[in-house]
């Protein structure tokens, strides 16, 4: 069997593809939640919280002077950028709960409806043990 026939295989079977087609679903829509948490969700806190632009609160570490802007400070020297990090951590939070709540209807959907109680047994398979039970007796 040559390569090109083993790797026609491969990519054509049924987990490669869902694979591939969950990758390209997922990066789509990290970008809506990027967007989400950019555009809506930290502006709120940034106003919370001062109203400046959260993504750009750093602590500096080479001397700095204070309220230089993030890239400008990065420039001068080695900084701890927060509040970037802090975006980026939400974003994973927000993005982790709504992959739970899918997967969780998904398992939902999945569940199979309870086996359905056995049928009554027919007229003469109980008129059979009725004079079995009599003949005992």
């Amino acid at each position: 069997m040559g390569m090109m026939q083993e790797f026609k295989e491969f990519a054509l079977k049924g987990n490669v593809m869902d694979l591939a087609v969950g990758v390209i679903i997922g990066g789509a829509f990290g970008k809506i939640v990027d967007s989400l948490v950019g555009d809506v969700i930290m502006p709120v806190i940034s106003k919370l919280f001062g109203g400046l632009d959260f993504s750009s609160y750093y602590v500096a570490l080479a001397g700095q002077a204070a309220g230089l802007p993030l890239a400008e400070a990065k420039k001068a020297g080695a900084v701890l950028a927060y509040g970037n990090f802090i975006t980026i951590a939400l974003n994973f939070v927000i993005l982790a709960f709504v992959i739970f709540m899918l997967v969780k209807q998904m398992n939902r959907m999945k569940k199979e409806a309870p086996p359905a109680p056995p049928a009554a047994p027919a007229e003469d398979i109980v008129l059979l043990r009725e004079i079995r039970d009599s003949l005992r007796k």
